[in-house]
Parts: structure tokens; sequence; C-alpha cells
């Protein structure tokens, strides 16, 4: 018996959301995703009962705009369980390991029972750590609550027991959103976080804030040095002062990523029934997505938080090899240290005397990060496609199945597939290595509200697309026959 016949009792039980049945109109669709992006930010202001007051160490940290949720919250641990699941299991279909077949119903039931079941086990040994490791999520000592008392013990397991519920709860509402609402509950949850940030960095009437900032510099009550020996130059260009390069940097991305969006090869099409019915077939240069960057950024983010549990539980007994920690709990050497992102000028420029390690450990870590994002970005794009129905051969059979052909070529699948492939596979690696290359730059000259270059680069791609899956939307809804066209009914 082979291992489907043996889980397939537990993953077709796996509790799922229901389907809608039909059309579900433009506006209900709405107010599913309005609906859950409220409950999304309830949730996160859902303080974890029990947590010891003060600070406890996030050890999500840079990575917390690309993961959403909130520090100390019911989301302690965001999409993060989500997002490992889905590289283990890409990982995994990418090496056939898994023999399960996506065209097939009974595999589909299959594969999505087993997500959810990988997801769930993600979100258990995310969540431990974090309460019973070292001190990051430190709960009080006793607590009291309608007459019964709770020890230091019995406090642990009720804050583990809260962020497990918070990772089931926001595996299930992405999933709504997936079914009833527009786009999917990932990329809602992230550009919810990204924008919270974006917008806080903009307005806060506290330093650090960019107007603020401005204000306090114009009103003579911020000292930023002298401009003629440069110390006054770099507080206004790069420093907590001015932010004048985060700006321009933050402007860039959001020109720079509707412009890729723009630029594609258009792939002419013809119906081979309805006589003067016309159409293209649009492969964007970031034909993946952005949210490829997402599984890679989350794959740095888990060497990281193994550093740090590390760290945590052998403190000054850890081999200098993997890794040495300043006194902030941040690695400054070894392997946790170069395999680390870049997150700010602050990380990288080391002739400022803010960077404590040498020239060359710099350069190491900016040529790893490079080539992580580059190269990862490459490889997770074609897993992406594959995997999401979007490779040449799925989407000739979705041309095929449209009644669609390709001008001067016969009506076959095998024909339309060969097409696809001088496209697809190309322009598929280039735009994740492209990506990726924005993601670290863009990080490395910092952005407004310290979202990471990641993180923004994912919110300007996601709000774009969900422009377009909302214009779409709103053109099935006036002309019921696109949806016959799509596949869409």
């Amino acid at each position: 018996m082979g291992w489907k016949e043996a889980a397939e009792p537990v993953l077709t039980r796996m509790p799922a959301v229901r389907r809608p049945e039909g059309h579900v109109p433009f506006k209900r669709k709405l107010a599913w995703t309005a609906g859950i992006l409220m409950l999304y930010f309830f949730l996160t202001n859902i303080t974890l009962l029990g947590i010891e007051a003060g600070q406890a160490d996030d050890l999500f940290g840079e990575f917390r705009a690309i993961l959403a949720g909130e520090h100390m919250s019911l989301l302690q641990v965001g999409i993060g369980p989500i997002v490992t699941a889905s590289i283990v299991l890409q990982l995994l279909g990418g090496a056939n390991l898994l023999g399960l077949d996506t065209d097939d119903p009974r595999d589909q039931v299959l594969y999505q029972g087993l997500q959810k079941l990988l997801v769930i086990v993600m979100t258990a040994l995310t969540a431990l750590p974090m309460v019973f490791a070292g001190g990051f999520l430190p709960a009080q000592q006793s607590l009291t609550l309608g007459g019964f008392t709770f020890d230091h013990t019995q406090i642990q397991l009720l804050m583990f027991t809260q962020i497990f519920i918070g990772g089931v709860l926001i595996l299930y509402m992405d999933e709504v959103v997936s079914k009833w609402g527009i786009g999917s509950g990932i990329g809602l949850f992230i550009v919810a976080g990204v924008s919270q940030r974006l917008v806080t960095g903009f307005i806060q009437p506290a330093e650090g804030g960019f107007f603020y900032n401005w204000y306090l510099i114009l009103t003579g009550q911020m000292e930023i040095g002298s401009l003629v020996s440069g110390d006054g130059l770099y507080t206004l260009l790069m420093g907590d002062g001015g932010q004048i390069i985060a700006l321009l940097t933050t402007i860039l991305i959001f020109a720079i990523v509707v412009y890729a969006e723009s630029v594609r090869v258009e792939i002419p099409l013809s119906h081979a029934r309805v006589k003067g019915a016309r159409g293209r077939f649009p492969v964007k240069l970031i034909y993946a997505s952005v949210l490829p960057m997402i599984l890679v950024r989350a794959l740095q983010a888990n060497i990281q938080f193994m550093g740090q549990i590390m760290y945590s539980q052998l403190g000054d007994d850890m081999p200098s090899v993997l890794g040495t920690f300043g006194p902030d709990g941040q690695p400054v050497g070894g392997f946790f240290y170069y395999t680390a992102p870049i997150y700010s000028p602050e990380d990288w420029m080391w002739w400022t005397g803010e960077v404590a390690q040498q020239a060359w450990m710099v350069m190491i870590r900016i040529g790893v990060d490079l080539t992580f994002m580059v190269i990862g970005g490459a490889i997770f794009a074609i897993f992406w496609v594959e995997t999401t129905n979007m490779g040449p051969e799925a989407t000739a059979q979705q041309i095929q199945n449209s009644g669609m052909q390709i001008p001067g070529f016969r009506q076959n699948v095998g024909v339309i597939e060969k097409v696809m492939e001088r496209y697809i596979p190309q322009v598929t690696v280039i735009g994740g290595a492209l990506v990726g290359l924005l993601a670290v730059w863009a990080n490395m000259l910092g952005t407004i509200g310290a979202v990471t270059g990641t993180g923004l680069l994912l919110a300007v791609s996601i709000t774009y697309k969900l422009y377009e899956e909302i214009a779409e939307e709103q053109m099935m809804e006036m002309h019921p026959m696109m949806r016959q066209m799509f596949g869409k009914e």
C-alpha cells in the first residue's frame, strides 16, 4: 500500500472551505475580501494572554513585512507556516517524490489536504520554540483567570495554544479569500502589513516619521551636522533624519514594478469557431509574479530562525563557524551572519563606522544575499509556474479548452505548447532573477517605514495584480459570456 492510500483517510477529512457553486457576484467577492481584511487587522491587535509586559524578541524581525502578522499578537506566526509548507511541497513536487497528478480530482484533494496538514504541523513547530525556548516570548510567572491560577508552565501552554489557533485561523482566512474573494489571502495580508508600515513611516508624529523629521530639521529642532564635512549630508541622504535616498528608493520601486508589469510579449490568438473574435495571451516580464520572492525570503527567515534558537540554547558554546552573536542577539560572524539578508544601509556601509565587520566580511554577505535572491528567485519562479498551472503545457491546454488558437498554426495542444515553450521558461527565469536583484538593491538603499525592499516590491506588485483582477471581474460581470470563454463559470 502506497503513502496515498495510507494517508487518504486523514487528508480527505481535513476541514476545508466549501467552494462556491457557480459564479460569485463581484460585490459579494469584494465584501468577503473586505471582511477578511478587517478580521486580519482585528486579530493582529489582540495581544497574547499571559505574555510578560515589556519587549519580547521578534524572531522574524526584519522579515515581518513579508511574513505578515504582528509580533506578540494572536497572529504571531503570520503566513510563515503557509509559506514554509509551500516550499516543502514545491521541492517535493519538483523532485516528483509525491507522485500526485494535479489534473486528477482525487490527487487534487490529497494535495490540498497534505498542504493543510503541513501548515498545521509547521505552525506547531514554529510556535513551540517561540514559547518554550529562550526568552523570545516570556510568559508571566502566574496568572489568575476566573478564579483559577495558572503557573508558569500552564501560561506557556496557554500562549502556545493561542499562537497555534492564530496560525490555523490565518490558513482558513487565506482559503476564504482564494475561493470567495478577490486575489489570495497571503497577498492581501502582505499588502495590509506593508501599507500600514509605509503610512506610519510617512505620517507618524514622532521621531522616525518622514514628515515629522523634516519638520524638526526645518525648524532647527534636529541637529544634522555640517553639510561641508559630510556628516550632515549623510544624515539627510541615508540617515534617520532626511531619509532622501529611502524616499527616492520607495518611489523608484513603485515606478519600476508598474513598468515591469507592463512589459510583455503578446501572443496573438483567434477563436476557432467565432469569426473575427481575436485576443492576445500576454507573457509578462514578471510572469511568475513576485510571490516566489516570499518563498526565498521565508527560506532565509527559517535559517535565521534556527540560528536564534541554537544561540538561545547554546549561548557562547555555539561553534564560531556557525555564528557569533552580539549583545542584541543578532549574528556578527559565522554562517548565520553571512546568510542574513541585507536589511538597510547600516548593514553594509562599513566606511561610515556603523558596521563592526571588516569590508571583506560585508562583501561576502552582500554576495551571498545577491546570489541567494537572484538564483533562488529564478528557481522558485520555475517551481511556482509549474505548480500553479502557468507552464507551457497547462497554458496550451487552457487556450485549447477556451476554443482559441494561434493564427497560422494548427489547432493542436502540442503545437500551442511548443510556441509557449519559446517564451514562458525564458521569461520566467529572467523575471525571477530581476525581482531578486531589485529586492536586494532596495534593501541596500533602504525604504520609508523600514518595510524592506522585498516587502515594498511584493506590496506594489500584489496591489497592481489585485487591480487587474478587479478590472477582470468587473468585465466578466458586464459580459457574462466572457466567464465561459475564460473558464470562470
